[in-house]
């Protein structure tokens, strides 16, 4: 048996040469929208928040789909993440900013209250580079700023996450690269998408940042039937934030996570697409495209007990053996008594927030237009927890 260390060595990196790609924005008219949007207006007292809205339209655009949303409360913003593009509108959905120029892929996001900025995944697969990129909410304050020329987005490299995807699980020497069709990736990792603030699991450490394994469709393999969290402290992660630099990507970043735990699901469509704690509950709640397993319930929202510790155990489907620090899915919802899994079939997959009250913001995803004229769009619509079954949230109307 072995046991999980926390660190490894670093792999070693590839410097790949890539090309923006440019990103048409349009806004919730249709019409392309250069407004600077600057929100100079005075804030509400912190004891008055802004009445919020039962549904916030993220506009259409040309990109890749909608992956997360986040909210500042505080300031009256919405954050989309459209894959290759970050948007920024109030909260009556005009359009205030955008980000873009991403070739990698942008997946959920978070709002730390703690310092204001907007945090999210990061993947470029191909140079088997992997980060927490960190926007400075307050300067996005006009449409289409680079992402990488304008210094709105520092990077921090994730090592653990590049040494499970790239471990070579069959021994024969060679990387099978981005295929769920392998041996390879630890846990079957496909990299990382859901991030999401939160106290420790072990409630020693205050609040982290947690982010969740990517983790690939595979039927023939029993490894990949955990959704891995790493958690990290971010407290003195400014000496790790580096300018994101597509063409040369750097590697600055803590050597290990803080914690890594293991939630039994049953394997997924890539893992956790989107993560949320709920400080109403003190629950996590996982959202994820089902998976194919037929020896699984194959549910697409699974929460887990944030009232229970991790217990070091066996970590389920390694082989060899390994421990690891397991966390426990709270016992409602649905139930399959065969694989002891407990979940509900949700949406929450393209943008999940927590208002810690009871409501969410629940994304739907969809496009419009044929052809070149295609355009992505996203909307967050209100939503109140009613812990119900299949669905536990029921759209929340405007008394």
């Amino acid at each position: 048996m072995r046991t999980h260390a926390r660190g490894r060595s670093a792999a070693l990196f590839t410097s790949v040469a890539m090309m923006s790609a440019a990103v048409v924005g349009v806004g919730p008219a249709g019409a392309v929208d250069k407004d600077s949007g600057r929100t100079d207006r005075p804030l509400p007292p912190a004891s008055a928040p802004l009445t919020l809205p039962t549904a916030v339209d993220g506009g259409s655009w040309k990109s890749g789909h909608l992956q997360g949303t986040a909210v500042d409360r505080r300031k009256g913003h919405m954050y989309f993440s459209f894959t290759n593009l970050l948007v920024k509108t109030d909260m009556s959905g005009k359009p205030i900013g955008s980000v873009t120029g991403f070739t990698g892929h942008l997946g959920d996001l978070d709002f730390n209250k703690g310092d204001g900025r907007v945090y999210g995944s990061l993947e470029y697969k191909a140079a088997k580079a992997f980060y927490i990129a960190v926007f400075d909410a307050d300067r996005i304050t006009r449409m289409d700023m680079d992402a990488e020329s304008t210094g709105v987005v520092s990077t921090v490299h994730l090592k653990e996450v590049v040494a499970d995807y790239t471990a070579d699980m069959d021994g024969d020497g060679d990387f099978d690269g981005d295929t769920a069709d392998t041996a390879d990736h630890r846990y079957g990792c496909s990299g990382i998408d859901g991030v999401a603030f939160g106290p420790s699991f072990d409630r020693a450490g205050g609040e982290k940042l947690t982010v969740a394994y990517g983790v690939y469709a595979n039927t023939g393999r029993e490894d990949n039937d955990n959704q891995v969290l790493l958690q990290y402290d971010i407290s003195a992660w400014k000496t790790y934030e580096k300018p994101l630099t597509e063409s040369a990507p750097h590697t600055s970043g803590p050597a290990a996570p803080d914690g890594k735990y293991f939630a039994y699901t049953g394997n997924t469509t890539y893992g956790v697409q989107n993560l949320e704690y709920d400080a109403k509950s003190g629950d996590w709640l996982m959202a994820a495209y089902k998976g194919t397993k037929t020896t699984f319930p194959n549910y697409s929202l699974f929460v887990v007990d944030g009232s229970e510790r991790p217990v070091l155990g066996p970590v389920r489907g390694q082989r060899p053996s390994e421990l690891g620090q397991n966390l426990r899915l709270r016992a409602t919802g649905l139930h399959d008594a065969a694989s002891g899994v407990h979940g509900y079939r949700a949406a929450g997959q393209y943008g999940l927030v927590s208002l810690d009250d009871g409501r969410f913001y629940v994304a739907t995803s969809g496009t419009t237009g044929s052809g070149e004229n295609t355009r992505q769009t996203g909307r967050a619509v209100l939503h109140r927890w009613t812990g119900g079954t299949p669905d536990p949230f029921t759209p929340e109307r405007r008394r």
